[in-house]
């Protein structure tokens, strides 16, 4: 079988966690032994979160006045590239003899998608409103309001095609483990003469990840994070929780907008598009969310022309 495993942020840095290398590699210990397990039995293919990694390096970037900041696409790459070496290194340990492979992966989008004229996604550290207006002016930024003062907003359109696709079947054709459109991968828009250009924006990884296990044929996306399943009357920490599921009920549940509601729309939208099975659920528990024994999950059935992988 082959199976896309979406990492979220918390398999490097987990809530209140400050980013260091250090940090992350010891997370991304118990993150990889889940990994290795799936990877034993089946095809794999690793996505992953970038979020706290590309704060930190806008941060960074910030800090050398003398150099106008490193645009978002350029930091997109400098987090995959990271990322993959650490997540690349930790399951060669795990998996000797088996070639593990990380690709900077270019994620298309429509310059026109709605997204940009509305953007969203906050990025970077607080500013107070003196300096959120200066930099509002400056460097064209959008700025909106949040608890504690004001951070820039970007644009988080929908992505549309994998650029790498082709590098990325052949690699698993000879049974590569590919690690790859990290942090929803690098967002790029294509002219008409097929000139490719990065933009400004952040793509969703759960979505990009649904189109990656899509275009891989995958029979299994996994969408793990920190909490054992999607919960039904979420309320102070307690909940219930939903075991196997409907893309209708999903869609039907009030889910936070910077958290599970992406991963519940990447699922429902993956078996839509005949994937057999999507779970989201705890890291820790990926062989039993793939065996149907925890997590939330969906089934569906095979679409004409996606074969099955043994």
């Amino acid at each position: 079988m082959r199976v896309v495993l979406a990492l979220g942020g918390n398999a490097l840095v987990r809530r209140n966690e400050p980013p260091t290398i250090d940090v992350q590699q010891r997370n991304l210990a118990a993150a990889a032994q889940a990994v290795a397990e799936v990877a034993r039995a089946h095809e794999a293919v690793v996505t992953h979160g970038n979020g706290p990694q590309v704060g930190l390096l806008a941060l960074q970037s910030e800090t050398l006045v003398e150099v106008p900041p490193y645009p978002l696409d350029v930091l997109g790459a400098e987090s995959e590239g990271m990322i993959g070496y650490l997540i690349e290194q930790e399951l060669r340990n795990r998996l000797p003899g088996r070639d593990v492979v990380t690709i900077l992966t270019q994620v298309e989008v429509d310059a026109r998608d709605p997204a940009f004229g509305s953007p969203t996604k906050p990025i970077g550290r607080l500013y107070d409103a003196i300096e959120a207006d200066r930099l509002a002016r400056e460097r064209g930024w959008r700025i909106a309001s949040e608890s504690g003062g004001w951070r820039r907003v970007v644009a988080s359109p929908e992505p549309r095609r994998i650029i790498e696709i082709g590098a990325i079947r052949t690699l698993l054709a000879a049974g590569t483990l590919v690690v790859c459109a990290g942090g929803g991968g690098i967002p790029v828009v294509v002219a008409p003469n097929g000139a490719i250009h990065g933009i400004e924006a952040v793509i969703d990884k759960d979505l990009s990840a649904a189109l990656l296990a899509e275009e891989v044929s995958a029979d299994a996306l996994l969408l793990l994070t920190d909490v054992e399943a999607v919960y039904r009357d979420w309320h102070g920490g307690r909940g219930d929780p939903i075991g196997k599921t409907t893309p209708a009920e999903l869609r039907a549940l009030s889910l936070d907008a910077g958290s599970m509601r992406p991963k519940a729309e990447a699922a429902c939208r993956f078996v839509e598009r005949g994937g057999r099975m999507a779970g989201i659920g705890a890291i820790d528990r990926a062989t039993e969310i793939l065996a149907g024994t925890a997590g939330t999950r969906l089934t569906g059935g095979a679409a004409p022309g996606r074969s099955g992988h043994s």
